[in-house]
């Protein structure tokens, strides 16, 4: 799964360029460790062709849901199951996002309790997360919010380690095809959703300070002694 993540050094022209944005978004702070129902920075292609970055919140809340709360329960969608699941697969169809990083933490099973560890590329740029997303009604005052979700998949040699699963990371070449609106062959969407490459990636623990979401500093992300 992936409960939490990063997005440290969101220079708008690094952003403007990896995800080919039509226009340069408005400067984002630095978040070492982003946590769901929390707003997070997405990719999305509108229907007149532009792409562009969207502020949703983590944790999708199907269009049919009366209760918002399932969000919460909703922040990681499998890979193997998205074209069946009802939360999952009009989304996948019709809804497809990028949700941008520049990496996540996972938490390796030790004697003792849990290590958390901080899981990265190497050149340390930011990419973009495979992510769903929907637009809610809320039923009585008609207010809508936008939310979304991260995809996983089987985890590579690296991440193995650690999870048996992982984010889908797509790489850049991958971007425009998951993007396109009028792309709704979910077979062909579905063969992009493969782990990255492990010898692209870095992993090293990290402080439990991370456990708390009301953390959030430069810390976070150092290599634990």
């Amino acid at each position: 799964m992936c409960g939490r993540f990063t997005l440290t050094e969101p220079d708008v022209g690094v952003l403007l360029e990896t995800f080919s944005l039509t226009h340069p978004p408005e400067p984002l702070p630095p978040r070492y460790n982003i946590a769901p129902t929390q707003p997070v920075a997405t990719v999305v292609r509108e229907n007149d062709g532009s792409t562009v970055l969207r502020m949703m919140r983590w944790g999708l809340i199907p269009g049919w849901a009366k209760d918002p709360t399932i969000g919460a329960r909703m922040i990681n969608a499998r890979s193997e199951t998205l074209a069946e699941k009802p939360a999952f697969r009009n989304a996948f169809k019709r809804r497809r996002c990028l949700i941008v990083a520049d990496g996540f933490y996972e938490w390796q099973k030790r004697a003792g309790g849990k290590l958390p560890m901080f899981i990265t590329l190497k050149d340390r740029q930011p990419f973009g997360f495979a992510g769903l997303y929907e637009i809610w009604t809320e039923p009585e005052s008609g207010a809508s919010l936008t939310t979304c979700t991260i995809i996983t998949g089987p985890a590579n040699e690296l991440v193995a380690s650690i999870h048996d699963r992982m984010p889908i990371i797509l790489p850049p070449e991958a971007y425009d095809l998951w993007l396109d609106p009028l792309e709704t062959n979910t077979s062909r969407l579905g063969e992009l959703l493969r782990p990255y490459p492990a010898d692209a990636m870095m992993a090293y623990p990290v402080s439990p300070r991370v456990n708390t979401p009301a953390n959030d500093d430069p810390g976070l992300i150092e290599r634990a002694s």
